[in-house]
């Protein structure tokens, strides 16, 4: 919750500044709100797109194989000023209402997000339902296990005060998915802090570990089931805010996916 800053020069009041970044790798159309700043991930070394690059100050562009949208991320917490700060992507955003058939027009806009922060400190999207398996057994019917499982050592290594609300996480059906976010800065600098000192040592134990391009993204992916366990254990309060896709999703190769991993253990192969 927030509350109005006063100017004492002119006597006027300043709502907090709300900052979400929107993770991206390639040109794509952006929403038409300065409260949304585009960030080219895995910037390092590829052409300039035009949008603000993560490979400026301090960064880890160069992780963006592995890391994903967390290069962004990372980006953010190091060099974005704002009261809050938040992470989209491309191809999905914060929606409030359906306004007309365009997708872009559904698009979360600065005042129905400050609204929505006047009693809540995090906005997450609504919570992804897995129904017929756990979060853990979707995780290791659809990737490798062997980071998962990693990581859950390295909570009960560096803060085992998590572990409870780990392990409980992973016996559950529902998740908060796709790194999205917006969160009071002192808040998503927290979560950063612990969010990364988990992943940069999951990354050195797996040096050396031949993945193809798509398993090899499993930081990004294990940053996803870490934020309810963050949130869970700290007892913040949240509200969920619904999400729309950018782009036709095909649910029935979507769906398909999922039963072949469930029933015939064939891992993912690609994003759907």
């Amino acid at each position: 919750m927030f509350s109005k800053k006063k100017d004492q020069c002119k006597g006027v009041m300043n709502m907090p500044s709300v900052k979400i970044i929107i993770a991206t790798h390639k040109k794509y159309r952006m929403p038409d709100d300065e409260m949304y700043i585009p960030v080219q991930v895995g910037a390092e070394g590829k052409d300039d797109l035009g949008y603000t690059r993560d490979n400026t100050g301090d960064n880890i562009s160069n992780l963006n194989s592995q890391y994903c949208e967390l290069t962004g991320l990372y980006w953010a917490w190091k060099n974005l000023d704002a009261d809050y700060v938040g992470l989209a992507h491309y191809r999905r955003h914060f929606r409030v209402k359906n306004k007309t058939k365009d997708p872009f027009d559904c698009v979360l806009t600065s005042k129905e997000a400050e609204e929505l922060l006047k009693d809540n400190d995090i906005l997450v999207t609504k919570r992804r339902n897995y129904y017929i398996e756990t979060i853990y057994d979707h995780y290791v019917h659809t990737l490798y296990p062997e980071p998962l499982d990693e990581t859950r050592k390295i909570i009960e290594e560096k803060c085992p005060e998590y572990l409870p609300a780990f392990d409980k996480h992973m016996k559950g059906k529902t998740m908060h998915a796709f790194n999205m976010f917006v969160m009071k800065k002192e808040y998503f600098d927290a979560y950063c802090e612990w969010l990364f000192d988990i992943l940069f040592e999951l990354t050195k134990r797996f040096e050396g570990t031949e993945y193809n391009s798509f398993h090899a993204r499993y930081p990004g992916r294990i940053s996803e089931v870490l934020l309810d366990v963050w949130m869970n254990e700290n007892g913040y309060t949240y509200k969920e805010v619904p999400f729309v896709y950018m782009e036709k999703i095909d649910m029935f190769k979507k769906g398909m996916g999922f039963l072949k991993a469930k029933f015939l253990h064939k891992k993912y192969g690609e994003s759907f």
